[in-house]
């Protein structure tokens, strides 16, 4: 018998206990009685079997964060089941109970998997210590996973907040401000060096979600190989390689965003399972049969035409529309020059304690060239442009134009051709290498390699 039990809807868990769905198998009834009284008021849902098949068949259709599990059942018992679940990719904890144990069964258990292990009987008090024990010991390994991702990211300049008081910057955050609000699905477009991840950051900063984590995804950098795994994990033995399950990135991110960089680059078998997760809210990690709910709000991002890669079928039309529910581009930095004074200021008092550096002294002559270079790499060529200058000592602008530099005074300026010799001298001084020259211009080398493309010209 598999007997849910589960709070009524205006019920909420206790102050300060997680928000859990829970499976107890135990034989005796009495015993599951005892835990279902004890845990269904302090958590989100309490389910029970008795028996590791009537588990096995709650957990293909529930959502189970923990399950507390006596080893001595009829049938199979509570430590084999346990090991089977580790192998096909179950993540959550389990607490193992028995009446009978010594220390061999004792280290056989924790070997199999589990969190923890109680004797029989025990109070209270024991198996709610025990239970918090195992959300706290959760809780810390996402907010570790997801530490990392952010130290990594603030350490590649991926925390600065948004900068500028121009127009089309102010008329950024307002629609910001309205998207955030919603938990709708977003899709951020701009050109390469626009600042998506910052405005995925400040979404997730001022909506309902912000308390919870914000896990960046880079889907070009993803190995093709690994990379359902990396999305949605993988059961052990799931293939080769896979000696152990592994959580993905969509469960670091439940309760949070999960924002998901040049989207564009995904492969079309990816596509469509990511279209699934969209639309169904669960996924099945790779190689198990279980079904995870989603609890978690997705921002995508692209520096390219998505539009014209649904109609060169690159791009799943259905995904496209499933990510585009609510649509923001994203302003190249020609197009708000008005900012740049505020940024270099910016940049400036983010960088220079970093480096250790001289904070750097900008002239107005200095400031009217680069409101006169055109960004290709927009704001994160910018960026770079005063992390070089902060370490050579100076402002650097010479690098930006063809010798001699043009003057404020003089007529216009052919900023394609600024542009063409501002690559071209980067290029040049890294001596060809096409990846640095990308990484100190701000941009992709595939962009770069494609400017250079044009200029060579049929």
């Amino acid at each position: 018998m598999n007997t849910p039990h589960t709070l009524p809807t205006h019920d909420r868990p206790l102050d300060g206990w997680p928000d859990w769905s829970i499976l107890v198998v135990d034989d005796e009834q009495g015993m599951v009685n005892f835990l279902v009284k004890t845990l269904a008021p302090r958590c989100h849902n309490v389910m029970s079997a008795h028996s590791a098949e009537g588990g096995a068949e709650l957990l293909r259709s529930h959502h189970v964060d923990l399950v507390i599990l006596d080893i001595t059942l009829p049938g199979k018992n509570g430590v084999a089941w346990l090991r089977e679940l580790r192998e096909h990719g179950f993540s959550g904890e389990v607490i193992l109970i028995t009446a009978f144990a010594d220390l061999d069964t004792a280290i056989e258990a924790l070997r199999a998997g589990a969190s923890d292990f109680i004797l029989k009987p025990f109070r209270v008090p024991q198996i709610l210590n025990a239970v918090k024990q195992c959300f706290e010991r959760w809780r810390l390994r996402r907010e570790n996973f997801v530490l990392r991702r952010s130290m990594a990211m603030a350490h590649s300049g991926g925390a600065s907040q948004l900068v500028g008081q121009s127009a089309p910057m102010a008329q950024l955050r307002h629609t910001m401000a309205r998207i955030a609000a919603v938990d709708s699905t977003v899709l951020l477009q701009g050109e390469s060096g626009t600042g998506k991840e910052l405005v995925a950051r400040e979404l997730h900063a001022k909506s309902a979600r912000s308390t919870s984590p914000f896990v960046p995804v880079n889907c070009a950098a993803l190995s093709p190989d690994v990379m359902e795994s990396e999305l949605f994990g993988h059961a052990k033995g799931a293939f080769s390689g896979a000696v152990r399950a592994r959580e993905g990135l969509f469960h670091y991110a439940q309760g949070g965003t999960l924002f998901l960089d040049e989207v564009a680059e995904l492969p079309l078998p990816l596509q469509a399972s990511l279209l699934r997760a969209i639309e169904e809210l669960q996924i099945r990690p790779v190689g198990s049969e279980q079904l995870v709910p989603l609890n978690l709000r997705i921002v995508a991002a692209t520096n390219r035409d998505l539009k014209g890669a649904v109609a060169q079928g690159r791009f799943r039309q259905d995904l496209y529309y499933r990510l585009q529910v609510v649509e923001l581009h994203l302003p190249p930095l020609r197009e708000h020059k008005a900012d740049i004074a505020e940024l270099v200021a910016h940049f400036n008092a983010l960088l220079a304690p970093r480096l250790g550096a001289n904070p750097l002294q900008v002239s107005a002559e200095e400031l009217q060239f680069l409101h006169q270079y055109d960004w290709p790499g927009n704001v994160r060529e910018l960026r770079n442009l005063i992390e070089r200058s902060l370490i050579l000592g100076a402002l650097n602008v010479s690098a930006l134009y063809p010798s001699p530099k043009p003057q404020p005074a003089s007529g216009p300026i052919d900023l394609h051709t600024l542009e063409k010799q501002h690559i071209l001298n980067v290029l040049e001084s890294v001596g060809g290498d096409k990846t640095l020259a990308a990484q100190l211009l701000g941009v992709s080398r595939r962009t770069l390699e494609r400017r250079v493309i044009e200029w060579a010209g049929p």
